[in-house]
């Protein structure tokens, strides 16, 4: 049985490129829900790394007590003070963070973009930052260095240009990098400044280096515990994993619910198409029936092209997001932040492996009716061709 199934499986093989047409119908419409799934899959995964890129093990986020983010979060210079004096801190940065209405590129309307009010100590906090054109912030001037994912999406940040915020022109004195993370997606301003232009007496937030990751735990105790604070402290990381959880898991919901009704159109394709290359194949079907070929192997090949025209659609559609989509830069609401955050896509292997299990699932759905009709075909009337 294994031998028919072996000689049956590569001669039905090799005569694919005389049904191209046919064979074409189930690649190019298994490639196309391949393609969607794993470009929406690729755009979920650029977003959470964009967030989770810019988490460090050692650094944690100093909260207001019951916030849910920086935005709504506000700390004293006092508080600040009592925590910067504590033990365990290599590096801490205390940032006013805010919003402006900023046109974007692509279709001048005004859009969120993250305000950061920072000091030379935010650089101490995240040495990853790094200007790559331009120079760096001058305190006590109204002057912006851009991230480069914001420039990209948002008007009048080149260098030079003058970006106007609260009724004030700030002159764009830096371009930065910071590893692909979501800080490239800000604007980044002289903290003393942003106090003043947003009238904030304090600070939105803190990032602070710790001597050791082994260390957060008893550094979060100490300040959660001291009476004289009303604050909170959460790892990076967990704090961006938090904030990219819930658009990422509606992103990757949407991107099932798309490619399982593409799915469907893909898999009724398969079958008619599997169905009519079994029609054609009828009599040549019947005649290695009559010469001693067991319904199983018959019943085989013709599943086994299913799933072959099926992983060659998978392949393709891996490959087209791969060339198109890896690296494409967008940006989208991040309801965590209240503004835009620009990322680029991600098609990682996993990403690519998922799409090719759904073309073999597919194939395997779209051939294995057509198979039975193929094998439990009467000889007789299939070699009369009816």
């Amino acid at each position: 049985m294994f031998s028919q199934i072996i000689k049956v499986s590569l001669m039905n093989l090799s005569n694919i490129g005389s049904r191209k047409g046919v064979a074409s119908v189930i690649v190019v419409g298994i490639g196309g829900v391949v393609t969607v799934l794993c470009a929406i899959l690729a755009m979920a995964n650029g977003f959470q790394g964009a967030l989770l890129d810019a988490g460090a093990p050692d650094r944690v986020v100093l909260l207001r007590e019951g916030s849910t983010g920086e935005m709504t979060s506000g700390i004293s210079t006092q508080e600040f003070a009592i925590v910067e004096s504590m033990d365990g801190v290599v590096a801490i940065s205390g940032e006013v963070y805010t919003v402006a209405d900023i046109p974007k590129r692509s279709t001048g309307t005004p859009a969120n973009l993250i305000v950061r009010g920072v000091s030379p100590a935010s650089f101490d906090v995240r040495p990853e930052v790094q200007i790559i054109e331009g120079r760096q912030l001058r305190q006590g001037l109204n002057e912006i260095i851009v991230g480069v994912k914001a420039r990209a999406e948002f008007a009048n940040t080149n260098l030079n240009d003058e970006i106007e915020i609260r009724n004030a022109g700030w002159r764009v004195v830096g371009i930065f990098e910071a590893d692909g993370s979501a800080y490239e997606s800000e604007i980044w301003v002289d903290n003393v400044v942003a106090q003043s232009a947003f009238r904030r007496s304090g600070y939105s937030s803190g990032r602070i280096r710790l001597e050791s990751i082994d260390i957060i735990d008893e550094f979060k105790a100490k300040v959660e515990d001291d009476p004289r604070l009303q604050l909170t402290i959460i790892r990076e990381e967990d704090f961006l994993s938090d904030t990219a959880e819930a658009l990422n898991t509606l992103i990757r919901s949407f991107a099932i619910v798309v490619a399982t009704i593409m799915a469907i159109g893909a898999l009724f394709a398969a079958l008619n198409t599997m169905y009519i290359a079994v029609s054609v194949r009828t009599v040549e079907i019947a005649t290695l029936r009559a010469i001693g070929f067991g319904i199983t192997p018959v019943l085989f090949s013709v599943l086994l092209e299913a799933v072959v025209l099926a992983m060659i659609g998978g392949a393709l559609g891996g490959l087209v997001t791969y060339v198109v989509f890896n690296g494409f830069t967008v940006s989208t609401l991040n309801p965590g932040a209240f503004s835009q955050i620009a990322f680029d896509f991600r098609v990682s292997a996993d990403i690519l492996l998922t799409g090719l299990v759904w073309a073999v699932v597919i194939g395997m759905f779209g051939g294995i009716f057509p198979a039975f009709r193929a094998a439990e075909l009467p000889i007789t009337v299939a070699l009369r061709g009816e």
